[in-house]
């Protein structure tokens, strides 16, 4: 994590949890970062516009929209937010977090999640005090609950046959050889290679490389590139095609996205 090149964040100040859900909003700059930190209650980190990168004793964790990262109780973990986020945290005491994944993970986030956080944001709720908003703030647990669980949104390779594969993509994400191009590049197969993403990535190669365009697309998004010259970038053969797999991804097209991010 590039933190000496970055700005920091302050890190939370409660002695102990105000109450056993505390919710947290806020909007950090690009090029923010916040040291490792610990604390004894669990929490949701989910970046409603913008992609956050957490790391767990060097293991990397983002949180791209329809995504979080949760982090359980007493475990070190930084931040670093390479483009500006709009920030939607949730503190779960530690009785709270039992029902919670023991281990910090990703979590693909509901439409009703997403809304209830949205509605507390605005209207600042930090601790549920009516009755309707306690009603509100047990959903989000049943939903946290409920929601899948991924080891990472972009996982790393571990063997040195993937790992090179996986670099030159993120390099250029908008190469669009095939499985089998990039087995006869290697020396290998394209049934070797498939095998090694399912048991290295948990997913296939083209899921992993469409999250990698996905995660570069937000970047351009965000740096005012139009969408035909990132789809073209990305090696999609139209907008179109472009669009749908952004709102596969995000829930939006990429012009609302924009929007959003402007607003």
């Amino acid at each position: 994590m590039p933190a000496n090149k970055s700005l920091p964040l302050p890190l939370p100040d409660h002695p102990r949890l105000p109450a056993p859900l505390y919710f947290r909003y806020d909007e950090f700059g690009a090029g923010t970062h916040s040291a490792p930190h610990r604390h004894p209650w669990g929490q949701l980190n989910y970046a409603s516009h913008g992609v956050m990168q957490l790391e767990v004793g060097g293991q990397r964790f983002l949180s791209p929209p329809q995504y979080a990262v949760w982090m359980p109780p007493n475990i070190e973990h930084g931040c670093f937010n390479r483009e500006a986020i709009v920030y939607r945290s949730l503190y779960v005491s530690a009785e709270l977090s039992a029902v919670l994944p023991d281990k910090p993970c990703t979590l693909a986030i509901s439409d009703i999640l997403k809304s209830i956080l949205s509605d507390f944001a605005a209207r600042g709720v930090n601790i549920p005090e009516s009755e309707a908003d306690q009603r509100l703030a047990l959903v989000v647990l049943d939903q946290l609950q409920a929601s899948p669980r991924l080891d990472d949104y972009l996982p790393f390779a571990q063997s040195e046959l993937l790992g090179g594969l996986l670099d030159a993509l993120q390099a250029n994400p908008g190469d669009s050889r095939s499985l089998a191009d990039w087995a006869h590049q290697v020396h290998s197969t394209e049934r070797t290679l498939a095998r090694c993403c399912q048991r290295e990535l948990g997913m296939s190669f083209g899921e992993w490389r469409q999250r990698l365009r996905f995660l570069t697309a937000l970047e351009a998004l965000e740096a005012g590139q139009g969408v035909q010259q990132i789809a073209f970038d990305l090696g999609y053969s139209s907008a179109s095609a472009f669009i749908a797999m952004f709102r596969r991804e995000a829930g939006t097209t990429p012009e609302q996205y924009r929007l959003a991010s402007r607003a």
